[in-house]
């Protein structure tokens, strides 16, 4: 991958994946006007989850930011697969995270903020976003956690 952001991943040791197939009837991401809107992307890897179940229960919080991390790799491979170059974008707006979380576990944020840390490292200050972290009951799959967000595009 070539680029300013390319040229990032690589320094940080990361790949894009593969785009995760849908799983219902949706796209992994649609670009409207200048903004780019991914769906909620599981932490896939390889066509899997790596590990499944609530957080603060059969999942810790370290585990589940790492799996945040990887949903918001997922979500930048979505991204790049509707737009062709990840330098097109002038800023992430929004982040909404979503963590399958045991009744009495209060740490959504620390886990989503594996995604926010992320999009930071990769992105630098256009990384910087407003953000949602929700305690859901269960997630498709069993997946602990789901990240979805919002990306504004460079004029051309």
């Amino acid at each position: 991958m070539s680029g300013v952001v390319g040229a990032k991943l690589a320094e940080l040791g990361l790949t894009l994946p593969e785009v995760v197939p849908p799983l219902a009837a949706y796209q992994p991401a649609v670009v409207s006007g200048r903004y780019v809107y991914t769906s909620g992307q599981l932490p896939m890897v390889e066509g899997k989850l790596p590990v499944t179940g609530k957080v603060g229960a059969e999942v810790t919080a370290e585990e589940a930011k790492e799996l945040a991390r990887t949903c918001a790799l997922n979500g930048l491979a979505a991204v790049k697969s509707v737009i062709g170059d990840l330098d097109r974008i002038a800023r992430v707006v929004k982040v909404v995270g979503f963590v399958a979380s045991a009744s009495d576990f209060t740490g959504q944020p620390g886990v989503i903020n594996g995604a926010s840390e992320l999009l930071g490292e990769v992105l630098g200050d256009k990384g910087v976003h407003a953000r949602s972290a929700v305690g859901v009951a269960v997630l498709p799959l069993d997946a602990p956690v789901e990240v979805e967000f919002q990306i504004e595009l460079v004029q051309e």
